[in-house]
């Protein structure tokens, strides 16, 4: 307990004073980063256990990463975006779920649970984006925790790499506010949401609801983010067909251009007693969302044996575009965004 005592005391003294709070009376105050809008009194956190009330003013995480690395874009997962380019990626601490099937615990549960022992590393925007700049990375995304909860760290790095032409992205829960949405936009061209599952209940476990979720996507999508979204497919929590449906439904009804990634899922953190998940599984819900009007729809992490499910092919006349296995681009056959049979536009972000 100590240790995380004292990583907590260490990220005190690394915050700014927030953009995304209103004050209240008392000197308590209203957050707006996420969809909890925690009202903290003064000497508290809010749920997420790094954006804290300090004297009537709210303080926010600034100046640390918890990882800096070049990834494929594919593994974020972005399909329709710069395929086969590196995005140079960053994260901090914190979260404001709890999910038990954690993937990235280490670092969004290290100020909850002992057992995870992530430690910062002081850095400066500059430097961030300077590395996306010798790694020549067109993208730089905030993930591996929450970047809802460390959004005014995160618009401080991606205002400076708009200046040089590097687009911003977004890998998240979608536990957004309008408030937090009009901050980021200017400088968010890409956002993947992590759509958990279609059932109100099952998202409170988690920590969120569904409807914020399903708002925040409405949102991304009307002020012209590119939204991708994955659902890591749980056997026996999320992966009943009625619940894929409404969900699959659901992501048309928005629009039919929505890539939609169904993701394995592998026994991890704190849920071990569940099967992993098969590509017969997978294979089963990308047909879901293709009944429902999709016309991306992609399975994740079982690479080489989903059959054609990790390709893009054109939706107008069925040509094979971009070629992948895992997170490799073998073909891409894409001439300016368009297809070089048919010449139909393909939705997404490209050179």
């Amino acid at each position: 307990m100590a240790e995380t005592l004292t990583l907590k005391s260490i990220l005190q003294e690394h915050t700014i004073e927030g953009e995304l709070y209103s004050k209240l009376p008392d000197d308590w105050v209203l957050c707006y980063a996420c969809g909890h809008r925690c009202r903290i009194k003064p000497g508290r956190d809010g749920v997420c256990r790094v954006r804290f009330n300090r004297g009537g003013k709210l303080l926010v995480p600034y100046g640390y990463a918890a990882g800096i690395q070049l990834d494929p874009i594919e593994k974020k997962p972005f399909f329709h975006a710069y395929p086969g380019a590196n995005a140079l990626s960053f994260g901090m601490l914190g979260c404001d779920y709890h999910c038990s099937y954690c993937q990235n615990w280490i670092t969004s549960q290290t100020l909850r649970d002992p057992a995870a022992n992530a430690m910062p590393e002081f850095v400066e925007p500059e430097k961030i984006v300077e590395l996306a700049l010798v790694y020549k990375s067109p993208v730089i995304v905030s993930t591996y925790n929450e970047p809802l909860i460390t959004s005014e760290w995160s618009v401080e790095i991606m205002k400076l790499a708009k200046a040089y032409g590097i687009r911003g992205a977004y890998v998240s829960n979608g536990n957004a506010t309008p408030e937090v949405i009009e901050f980021i936009r200017p400088y968010i061209d890409l956002y993947k949401v992590d759509l958990k599952g279609f059932d109100e209940k099952k998202y409170r476990e988690l920590g969120g609801r569904l409807g914020v979720v399903l708002d925040a996507i409405r949102m991304l999508k009307a002020k012209g983010v590119w939204v991708e979204i994955v659902t890591l497919l749980v056997p026996g929590f999320n992966d009943g067909e009625d619940e894929l449906r409404g969900l699959a439904r659901f992501i048309a009804s928005v629009s039919e251009d929505i890539p939609w990634h169904v993701t394995a899922f592998h026994q991890d953190y704190r849920m071990l007693s569940r099967n992993n998940t098969s590509a017969r599984s997978l294979n089963r819900a990308a047909m879901i969302g293709r009944e429902a009007g999709l016309h991306f729809v992609y399975a994740g992490n079982l690479p080489g044996i989903v059959g054609n499910l990790e390709n893009t092919y054109c939706p107008s006349c069925g040509y094979l575009l971009v070629e992948r296995e895992g997170y490799r681009v073998s073909t891409n056959n894409l001439r300016e965004g368009a297809c070089p049979k048919c010449s139909a536009r393909i939705p997404g972000v490209w050179k």
